[in-house]
């Protein structure tokens, strides 16, 4: 119990400094992303860390399969170089000893893994791909930032507004400036609108507008002076309108569970059986690196590294492909198909060391037989050789 204790501590801890690694570079990278539609205008800074938040748990389910592998392998990697490991086999801590106490831990993890693939991820997905979609249904109205020239109309044009009022109902000091459809001659004109204030109105079919007033447009060819002057009280700009409805349509990893269950659509069977697969995984990763953290205190600690890390890799984007598969029509177990391999792989490096023993023991017994055999040839050929007296 004492070994127990020990090795779940040691598995544990390096997982917990592995995993929080991870998840700090795979959220910093994201944030980044968030962060640069934002500073676009794509997205409200507003939403950023709520939007991280509900993406967390799905970070997490891919990310704690790889600390636990990574952990087993450092931890009992350290207990190699160290000697501790034949300290403990010394005691009578036997290979099969050694795999059960490991999937203790590893059992634990894939229930927190289980909890958040089937329930916790789901939900944090639908929240955040309603709120990301929430942000793509707003006018460009909405998305103008003040004091940033920003594109708008598909990028056929750029607006500038110095300030939003209070309740950010109206704008101040408004200049916009698009290229129109090209004339007879080929050239495009240039046309450039400047207004004291501005507003967004809807019609009654529902169209948006920006109405502004009191201003002036200039249009024209650039490189002539022969330029339109036109002022005004009100002019109307139509936006750009809110996504279809299919576009607000949630993907298959953000749909409940309970929901998937029957399910006859191939990308939400793949979904499913995704969910229900990442718990097998992690026990799969913890029966590879057992065998995988032996090391030799003469090669150095990390030797087995870069071979189990490439393992992993090959396992994930089997897994990935056996999905992609599913979702275009196959079967299921191609993706059942990839663990039943890496699992047949795993038994066959911890039954490995037996085999060789067991080779061992048979060549042995083999020179042993032979060394035998030629020793009693030889006394018979010796005796052979003596003749009786008479």
């Amino acid at each position: 119990m004492i070994l127990f204790r020990y090795l779940t501590r040691e598995v544990l801890l390096s997982m917990f400094a592995v995993s929080s690694v991870l998840l700090l570079i795979i959220m910093s990278g994201r944030f980044v992303k968030y962060l640069s539609q934002a500073a676009s205008g794509q997205l409200s800074p507003d939403i950023l860390f709520a939007v991280m938040g509900f993406r967390l748990p799905g970070f997490l389910e891919l990310i704690l399969p790889l600390g636990l592998f990574i952990a087993i392998l450092l931890a009992y990697g350290r207990l190699y170089m160290d000697s501790e490991m034949t300290v403990m086999s010394a005691c009578g801590m036997s290979d099969k000893k050694l795999v059960i106490y490991t999937l203790f831990p590893a059992l634990l993890i894939a229930l927190v893994v289980a909890g958040l693939s089937l329930f916790i991820s789901p939900l944090g997905m639908e929240r955040a791909q309603t709120i990301l979609l929430s942000q793509k249904s707003r006018s460009e109205f909405d998305l103008l930032t003040p004091t940033r020239f920003m594109a708008t109309q598909g990028g056929s044009s750029v607006t500038y507004i110095k300030s939003f009022s209070d309740d950010r109902k109206t704008m101040n000091q408004v200049f916009m400036a698009e290229m129109d459809v090209s004339d007879a001659s080929g050239q495009p004109q240039l046309s450039v609108v400047l207004a004291e204030w501005g507003e967004q109105v809807v019609d009654d079919s529902g169209q948006r507008y920006l109405r502004l007033h009191n201003g002036h447009r200039y249009s024209g060819r650039p490189g002539d002076l022969e330029y339109q002057v036109m002022s005004f009280e009100r002019y109307s700009q139509l936006l750009l309108n809110q996504p279809s409805r299919s576009e607000r349509q949630l993907k298959a990893d953000s749909i409940p569970t309970v929901q998937l269950w029957g399910s006859t659509v191939p990308k939400e069977i793949a979904a499913l059986h995704w969910r229900a697969s990442l718990p097998v995984l992690v026990l799969v990763v913890a029966l590879l690196a057992v065998p995988l953290s032996k090391t030799n205190p003469r090669q150095g600690r990390y030797v087995q590294m870069i071979p189990a890390i490439l393992l992993y890799i090959v396992y994930l984007v089997s897994l990935n492909a056996a999905r992609g598969s599913v979702e275009a029509g196959g079967h299921v177990l191609n993706l059942w198909a990839v663990h039943g391999l890496f699992l047949s792989i795993a038994f066959g490096l911890l039954a490995l060391p037996g085999l060789r023993l067991r080779l061992r023991a048979v060549i042995a017994r083999r020179s042993e037989a032979q060394s035998l055999l030629a020793g009693n040839s030889k006394h018979s050929a010796i005796t052979s050789k003596r003749k009786p007296r008479a």
